[in-house]
């Protein structure tokens, strides 16, 4: 598997998905070795069940047990460490990960207990779980939600599960974003299997899921992230943690050098949406837009050639930021506020996307 690649599957057997995911990128040949010490991290951060849109799906975790116990992987471990507050093993019982690791006869971890290692990165003097450093592939299983203050989390703050609790709470005086980055440089996954099925887009506890019924696996946490930004509706500078692990040389934030490949009934519904989105380029005039902004400019256009109205508007839509600090008719997104007609917003919401382009055909 590629380190720019996206390998994506969606529907509602969540289980039987998660092996068709790792039997197509044959996982059992890029772990190799079959004594290697396998450390599996799902997001287990409150006392929430996981269709409540805040904890790892146990049928994923189950899936990917069943697959490398299958595979000859006898030596694994399950691990993680909750929010300060929660107890973990409380957290386990409520998802129901404690019955899928009791079936496979795996060992769970609780990293609130473990011992840590203290490493140096950045600047920074971090309290890393001792058993997190000890194994030989680690599998990050993080939910694509929203968070409350950094708005985004995904791949790269799941990490913050495998710290000591005085190191979160040290995450959290510092502001989260340069510790987090920085915590990518000395903790990294091997892979990222990652639950986007139902997770809250605002909130990082649930409690308002959003179904999209996918899971998907990538190899770069920041590249996962930018995606992540992406789906959520923000642009990839409005998370600074994304820019920062970029910078310290975690991975990549380049989406357009993505590669996207869809596996079972998703792939024929995907292509037929690039073809249309293919369509819809005609009516934009685009100079280095933020996939975000770019993004939810197309889901407008979507629903405006849904609904018959494109052949109303009045001409190309401008976006990006080389047309800031210039004129024209027509702008989308902060970048284009000199325009005549422009809806601001970095990005604007779809909604307040759809209502601008719907006025300017009336």
């Amino acid at each position: 598997m590629k380190q720019n690649e996206f390998v994506l599957i969606k529907g509602t057997d969540y289980e039987e998905m998660t092996r068709k995911l790792l039997e197509e990128i044959d996982l059992a040949g890029m772990i190799g070795d079959r004594g290697k010490r396998i450390g599996i991290k799902p997001n287990l951060v409150s006392d929430s069940p996981a269709d409540e849109g805040a904890t790892t799906h146990p049928e994923i975790v189950s899936g990917l047990l069943s697959y490398l116990q299958e595979h000859g992987f006898s030596d694994l471990l399950v691990m993680e460490g909750s929010w300060v507050g929660s107890s973990t093993m409380n957290v386990m019982r409520v998802n129901g990960l404690d019955r899928v690791v009791r079936k496979y006869n795996v060992p769970f971890c609780d990293l609130q207990k473990d011992r840590t290692v203290i490493r140096e990165t950045k600047g920074f003097s971090m309290e890393i779980c001792e058993t997190a450093l000890s194994v030989d592939y680690l599998i990050s299983l993080p939910v694509l939600k929203g968070h409350m203050q950094t708005r985004v989390t995904c791949a790269l703050k799941n990490m913050k599960g495998l710290i000591s609790n005085s190191e979160k709470r040290k995450f959290h005086r510092m502001g989260l974003h340069k510790p987090i980055a920085a915590l990518n440089t000395v903790l990294r996954a091997d892979l990222f299997l990652v639950d986007h099925i139902c997770g809250d887009p605002d909130c990082e506890d649930g409690g308002n899921p959003e179904v999209r019924d996918v899971i998907f696996v990538c190899r770069d946490p920041v590249l996962c992230d930018a995606f992540a930004c992406r789906e959520l509706g923000y642009s990839v500078n409005q998370v600074e943690y994304i820019g920062l692990a970029e910078k310290y040389g975690v991975g990549s934030a380049d989406l357009s050098k993505a590669m996207f490949r869809w596996i079972g009934e998703g792939e024929t519904e995907d292509a037929e949406r690039d073809h249309r989105t293919e369509a819809l380029r005609a009516y934009i005039d685009e100079d280095s837009a933020c996939s975000a902004c770019y993004g939810m400019l197309m889901e407008a256009l979507l629903v405006l050639d849904r609904e018959g109205l494109l052949e109303w508007l009045p001409g190309k839509i401008s976006i990006g930021q080389g047309f800031r600090g210039k004129t024209g008719e027509i702008g989308f997104g902060q970048c284009t506020g000199g325009f005549r007609k422009s809806l601001q917003g970095c990005p604007p919401t779809k909604e307040e996307a759809v209502r601008f382009l719907t006025e300017l055909c009336v």
